[in-house]
């Protein structure tokens, strides 16, 4: 078979045509069940399947396509209008003063900036270090690139923060690059400060590269101040920041992403930039310059986030055999179902019992088993997303009443 010429890593990989394949964005297994009337909470695509796009964001995509402008390539290192309105962006919200023509590069995407910040530094054998439980393609890029998966657990003891000791326990002199997803994506995890300047001076000391996602940087929730990496001193020209307009703006299908980095490294960057992923959509970033130019309408998606966390949180912490912390970032919930079976089982029952998707804990490492993900930021309808929440709620006290807990054996055992 042709297959067999394939680099190994390749050969592995499974895309749901021939088996069933857990992960969500893999393959067409979701869309069938949701063919099947399936409610999907597992794409963090905000307020999925309904349209929410801002009114003049629609309007500026729109007439850049109707003008005829749009339908030309934007050059592939992109829109420098675009770049002007994230430089000014970022100033704004996280202090962070860019040169926009030399330290922004527009990508399709967060996924391929994601790749494409990993790809300059990753060689055969190059060990990374990546958290444990964190977003799938951290660990499938190094896996694609050749590099070594070096797996730094965090714990829902130590509510998902960051321990430097578990980074120096695992340094080789193969190490060579950290990975973070932050806020943290399943956890929803706002890493501490203190964490993060104890990480930089490890990243600096044994003079590693750093490729942080922050496609979940808003909303944060209750005040914790969001930590940008590449302000803390001696980390800019080591950090690679990727970010999104998907998550915060809610402008999925737009895929437009950007990684913001050194202008030594963004110039590496621009000169692979067409052979690697090739020029972003131009009527997108036409619609992405129009969201960053008027933005209030963030304020609401905050506000429906926030409320929706905490209505998470007061439907499911109290169920015999299920444990979570309230969320701290974005639109999704981390849910311990360990108590109730593994995770795959509790994805199928779920889907079984309550016609509803949610993700495996499995997908986002070692550390993933025995978690559900729950994306709640999905329906724009408050009416039909309580409703799905609550078919969750009543689906998993029914499980847990097969498995024969209650809240009377959860304080028993808790006890003792």
């Amino acid at each position: 078979m042709i297959t067999d010429l394939m680099t190994p890593v390749f050969r592995q990989f499974e895309g749901g045509l021939f088996a069933e394949i857990e992960k969500a964005d893999v393959g067409d297994g979701v869309v069938r069940l949701q063919e099947q009337g399936a409610t999907l909470m597992c794409w963090a695509d905000p307020f999925y399947p309904d349209p929410i796009i801002p009114p003049h964001v629609a309007k500026a995509a729109a007439e850049s396509i109707l003008d005829g402008s749009s339908v030309h390539y934007t050059m592939p290192i992109g829109n420098p209008e675009l770049k002007v309105e994230i430089a000014r962006h970022l100033k704004a919200t996280a202090g962070l003063n860019l040169e926009p023509q030399r330290n922004i590069l527009i990508t399709p995407g967060s996924d391929s900036g994601l790749f494409y910040a990993m790809l300059p530094f990753i060689e055969a054998g190059d060990e990374v270090m990546i958290v444990d439980p964190s977003y799938p393609n951290n660990f499938q890029n190094t896996l694609i690139m050749g590099g070594v998966i070096v797996r730094v657990p965090i714990y829902a003891e130590n509510h998902w923060q960051l321990d430097v000791k578990e980074f120096e326990k695992r340094l080789t002199p193969k190490t060579k690059m950290v990975v973070l997803t932050h806020p943290n994506n399943p956890t929803t995890t706002v890493f501490r400060e203190e964490s993060l300047r104890d990480l930089a001076d490890f990243i600096i000391k044994n003079d590693l590269v750093l490729v942080v996602d922050q496609a979940f940087e808003f909303p944060v929730f209750d005040g914790i101040p969001m930590t940008q990496m590449a302000a803390l001193e001696g980390m800019w020209e080591r950090t690679l920041t990727v970010r999104s307009f998907s998550k915060g703006m809610g402008l999925s299908g737009f895929r437009v992403g950007y990684i913001v980095a050194d202008d030594q490294v963004i110039d590496k960057l621009y000169a692979a930039m067409v052979t690697v992923l090739g020029a972003t959509n131009s009527a997108a970033q036409i619609g992405a310059i129009a969201a960053l130019r008027d933005q209030s309408f963030l304020e609401n998606y905050a506000r429906v986030h926030e409320s929706r966390r905490t209505y998470v949180y007061e439907q499911l912490h109290g169920i015999p055999g299920v444990r979570m912390q309230i969320s701290e970032s974005g639109f999704l919930s981390w849910v311990d179902v360990s108590g109730l079976g593994s995770s795959n089982e509790v994805v199928a029952h779920l889907i079984s019992d309550a016609g509803i998707v949610v993700n495996s804990g499995d997908n986002y490492g070692e550390n993933g088993k025995g978690y559900i993900r729950i994306v709640h930021g999905v329906l724009s309808s408050e009416m039909d997303f309580q409703a799905a929440i609550n078919a969750i709620s009543a689906s998993l006290r029914r499980l847990a009443e097969a498995r024969g807990l209650t809240a009377q054996t959860e304080n028993k055992v808790a006890a003792r």
